[in-house]
């Protein structure tokens, strides 16, 4: 198998868009988004995107907001990698996402036109509910688009898949990646995540199921990593990555390591308290205090937060966990080039 670096990377959140400063934010504020519905809640959302990096009008009709996020990341990887078009058109792409967080609107007319008597109709829903709104709803509501709008306005062609991802689920995309580049089957990929937990709808679930309470801060944002076999360029390698289902965490202990290496460091994709009890590790950063939880993106945002560190000098080895609301477990190493 042969190593792997990380030749660029991008990070998309309330921080900015420049992965570069990601280990130094910290900070939430209310959302605009949930305003109208959930009041004050804190967040961290997403500002301004800037019109030089932004996708064209006409194709954010088309898009969720996650998408949006994704395709912004994307493009932001490709750059900082510096791939050739060869590079770019052959790279496998790999996504963790979430719900579509489609318009309002257009899901409000659709579910109105599909009640009869009272309550929802399948029947009414296959007719009138689905007439009811913009046949181009559909690129919005169907969750895989999010990696689809991204590879279609960037170029990428090789090998790609989406996993749906309520946090852990985002390793399984780049360990996807990760062995592909290792074994030889792809030269270079790029593995990350997209999502926002501020869409009314996905609040509303979270709330319900009382994460609010026990401490979730709702986030959005969207990370990648841009991986080659090759060593030009290359910013930290990415030297391990495994998924273990929740049923496996929960079964063995020994999946959380105890690093005690003065070189290395911890980081804590959320929810990170699950994870620090069994770690036994107080030093460990929490991303979630610094970031919130951006469900799909989460992990991703850790790696990135995990290079910025290696990058500053802070440490030679980073160890990324990832425990997410899906409840399984992630560990993704990533270690400096001196």
């Amino acid at each position: 198998m042969r190593q792997v670096y990380i030749s660029g990377a991008a990070a998309v959140g309330a921080f900015g868009f420049d992965w570069r400063t990601l280990a130094c934010f910290e900070g939430f504020a209310p959302s605009r988004q949930l305003l109208a519905t959930h009041g004050s809640v804190p967040a961290a959302e997403v500002p301004l995107i800037p019109a030089a990096i932004d996708v064209d009008a006409r194709a954010r009709k088309l898009m969720a907001h996650p998408a949006r996020l994704a395709a912004v990341a994307l493009r932001l990887a490709l750059e900082d990698a510096r791939w050739t078009a060869q590079q770019r058109e052959q790279a496998a792409l790999y996504l963790g996402v979430g719900a579509s967080g489609c318009a309002m609107d257009e899901l409000t007319r659709m579910l109105a036109a599909s009640i009869v008597d009272h309550a929802f109709s399948l029947e009414s829903f296959g007719g009138a509910g689905l007439a009811a709104c913009n046949p181009l709803f559909a690129f919005q509501l169907m969750n895989n688009f999010t990696l689809c709008h991204g590879a279609i306005l960037n170029g990428t062609g090789g090998p790609n898949g989406a996993f749906y991802s309520r946090g852990t689920g985002t390793v399984a995309a780049l360990s996807e990646a990760h062995w592909l580049v290792a074994s030889g089957e792809c030269a270079s990929a790029l593995a990350g995540g997209a999502d926002s937990a501020l869409h009314p709808v996905t609040w509303t679930q979270l709330d319900a199921a009382g994460y609010p309470a026990r401490g979730f801060v709702p986030a959005e944002g969207a990370g990648l990593l841009a991986l080659s076999a090759s060593a030009d360029g290359a910013l930290a390698t990415l030297d391990a990555v495994s998924f273990h289902s929740a049923r496996a965490w929960q079964r063995n202990p020994d999946l959380t390591i105890n690093e005690t290496r003065d070189d290395t460091l911890v980081v804590l994709a959320p929810w990170g308290a699950g994870v620090r009890n069994r770690l036994g590790n107080p030093d460990a950063l929490d991303a979630s205090l610094r970031l919130g939880d951006a469900l799909a993106a989460a992990p991703a945002l850790a790696w990135c937060m995990a290079l910025d560190l290696i990058r500053q000098g802070r440490c030679r080895r980073v160890i990324v966990l990832s425990a997410g609301i899906d409840g399984g477990l992630g560990v993704v190493h990533v270690g400096s080039l001196l």
